[in-house]
């Protein structure tokens, strides 16, 4: 192990177990263009006449899912390009730092001083690298079949498995015979026994999450019975461990499909974290609570990919963001939604971000998980899709690169033929309180009431046409008329029934406080408001949450603009050996990343940071289904 820990040291370049759990999704055959795409990809190779493209690669047997595309130069000679998504998350490509777009170094059993690297384009929301030539270098095969990429890697044996302790945690070592794709992904979560006399053992009531190693290899039958759990002699009782036995890392290896899987019990709190290495091949799996590894990547012109711990006081939190520049004139900001046709419904980013060509995205506002329905401000194209409610924090921009922070209020009255006003107290929302609420088209082609015995007024051309009692909740839809909208009555608000009767003139007047946001036409409303003008300005309170939400501790998504007018979106996770922030910590850290305005999103399971087809920030096993999120678009071919 001494001389393993050697050649560690030489070459240490650590592949983080976030990037190695990436999800990479297909092309979109009836993707949205929004916005419509230029004529040209600034900062990366032109472009070249596709001969073919795909959504599926076949590796080693194995149909997954990926975006490729092989195109002829004009001496004939194809090239193939695989979105970096794609192979960081099949075969355990890591792609190192770079400042250059075009070109992507990166490792894969290499040797120290010889990473490759691949010419990048980008096209249709992802970013392909090209890895011709060093699939030939590694002996791989490589051709079309239809929409598939056929790809066949050499077969590779694990010669065998050693495990040491580390000051930091456990260290395996897999020895192979050749260089072969990998993946890790994670699993349930395993509970140890809670009785405990002895000291030694793992402490009791500890949780452990199960991670797989699955390897592209066969193993020695040898191999696999030195971790295959013994089964119970004829008629006796399985038998529980107890606290006093300690939980072995390694759980089991199974053989399946000629691929080795090795089942791993990681405490919460530690992760693993991936290396390989050349000459001889070896996969180095570290199971540490610092698992996050340091990234500097610029994907593409004017969009900075960049991770990394960063300390608050005692603790180190890991943080993962996009850094964007809104002046680049190819690339847009933009709201987007599960559901392209109504205000209900959720879906993971991943699949949101591909279905409108998003190069990148950040989950949004809050929502209703059960009814799927939205919870805050969502304005597009000067549209409200959804209202602000509870005076809370929020974004606003416009296609300059400007940018607003602040507590938005969206104040509606609605004037009836005598001039008497009613407020209207929240437009196309899923939150539900005594009064009335609007609904327009934004929202969808029909309104199905929330609650019971709604009072529904349909207004077209500025006058209400027929007035409807709703009866029960979520049972009969309601359609949305093209010139007008409804109004619900809801709680004491129905006593209006009696004055807002068909035949009725009404008209509506809105307004934003503060007033600048009426001037953007594009709003996400989360909360709270962490930052403006760069004091801390948290005030769980005033915006509605709870002292326990504020105080928790938990997984988080933020937004922000820095000094030289760039945006950030980042997701912040665990404190090495911990929980991740409270908002208060969250605050600080968008701060120290030099924010001047921040404002928190939706977090917990609903935090997901994308780019080209992958999460960054965590395995999409792990990662909600969300309403709403910001998608980053570059005009591409």
């Amino acid at each position: 192990m001494t001389i393993i820990n050697q050649l560690l040291l030489i070459k240490y370049s650590l592949f983080p177990i976030l990037a190695a759990t990436l999800c990479f999704t297909t092309h979109a055959t009836n993707a949205q263009e929004y916005p419509p795409k230029a004529k040209s990809s600034p900062g990366l190779t032109s472009a070249l006449p596709a001969k073919f493209s795909g959504n599926q690669i076949i590796l080693n047997g194995k149909t997954l899912p990926g975006a490729w595309l092989q195109q002829q130069e004009a001496s004939g000679r194809f090239i193939t390009h695989i979105s970096d998504g794609a192979l960081r998350q099949f075969l355990g490509v890591d792609l190192l730092n770079t400042s250059n777009p075009q070109l992507q170094p990166v490792e894969w059993f290499s040797q120290s001083t010889s990473s490759p690297t691949f010419t990048a384009r980008l096209l249709g929301g992802y970013r392909y690298l090209d890895i011709s030539n060093f699939a030939q270098t590694k002996n791989w095969q490589v051709q079309v079949q239809g929409n598939r990429l056929v790809i066949s890697t050499p077969p590779a044996k694990i010669n065998n498995i050693r495990q040491g302790r580390q000051s930091w945690g456990d260290r395996l070592v897999i020895d192979l015979d050749n260089p072969t794709p990998w993946q890790v992904t994670p699993g349930q979560t395993i509970k140890a026994p809670v009785e405990s006399d002895n000291p030694d053992s793992q402490p009791p009531g500890q949780t452990y999450r199960e991670w797989i190693v699955t390897l592209d290899s066969t193993a020695d039958s040898g191999l696999i019975q030195r971790y295959t759990p013994q089964p119970a002699p004829p008629n006796q009782l399985k038998q529980l461990p107890s606290a006093t036995d300690p939980i072995p890392l390694i759980q089991k290896v199974d053989l399946v499909n000629n691929q080795t899987k090795i089942s791993l019990s990681v405490p919460l709190g530690s992760y693993p974290q991936i290396i390989t290495l050349a000459n001889p091949n070896r996969l180095v799996v570290d199971i540490r609570p610092d698992a996050l590894v340091t990234k500097d990547i610029t994907w593409s012109q004017g969009l900075r990919w960049q991770q990394k711990y960063i300390n608050l006081g005692a603790d180190k939190f890991s943080v993962v963001w996009l850094e964007i520049n809104p002046r680049t004139a190819q690339l847009k900001i933009r709201p987007i939604f599960a559901n392209s046709e109504s205000q209900t419904g959720i879906a993971p980013l991943i699949q949101t971000a591909k279905r409108y060509s998003a190069v990148a995205g950040i989950n949004g506002g809050y929502f209703n998980r059960n009814n799927k329905l939205p919870l805050g401000a969502v304005r597009t194209d000067n549209q409200w899709m959804s209202g602000p409610i509870l005076n809370r924090g929020a974004i606003a921009w416009n296609d300059n690169g400007e940018f607003y922070f602040g507590r938005l209020t969206l104040t509606e009255n609605l004037t009836i033929n005598n001039n008497e006003s009613l407020p209207i107290l929240f437009l196309n929302s899923g939150f539900v309180q005594n009064g009335i609420a609007r609904y327009t088209r934004s929202w969808g082609s029909t309104y199905t009431p929330i609650i019971d015995n709604e009072i529904i007024l349909i207004v077209q051309n500025n006058q209400i046409t027929n007035q409807i009692i709703g009866g029960k909740a979520n049972t009969t839809p309601i359609p949305i008329p093209d010139n007008g909208y409804l109004l619900t009555l809801r709680g004491t608000a129905t006593n209006n029934a009696s004055k807002l009767t068909p035949g009725t003139k009404v008209s509506i007047s809105s307004n934003t406080t503060p007033s600048e946001f009426n001037r953007y036409p594009h709003i996400i409303g989360a909360g709270p408001l962490l930052v403006q003008n760069r004091q801390i300005v948290l005030n769980g309170e005033s915006e509605k949450f709870s002292k326990a939400f504020v105080a928790g501790k938990a997984v988080r998504s933020g937004i922000c603009t820095t000094s030289t007018g760039n945006l950030i979106i980042a997701a912040t996770h665990d404190r090495a050996g911990g929980p991740g922030p409270n908002l208060a910590e969250h605050a600080k850290l968008m701060q120290a990343m030099g924010c001047v305005n921040a404002l928190n999103l939706d977090g917990g399971s609903s935090t997901s940071l994308y780019l080209g087809g992958q999460l960054l920030d965590r395995s999409p096993n792990t990662a909600a289904r969300v309403h709403n999120a910001i998608g980053i678009f570059l005009n591409t071919p």
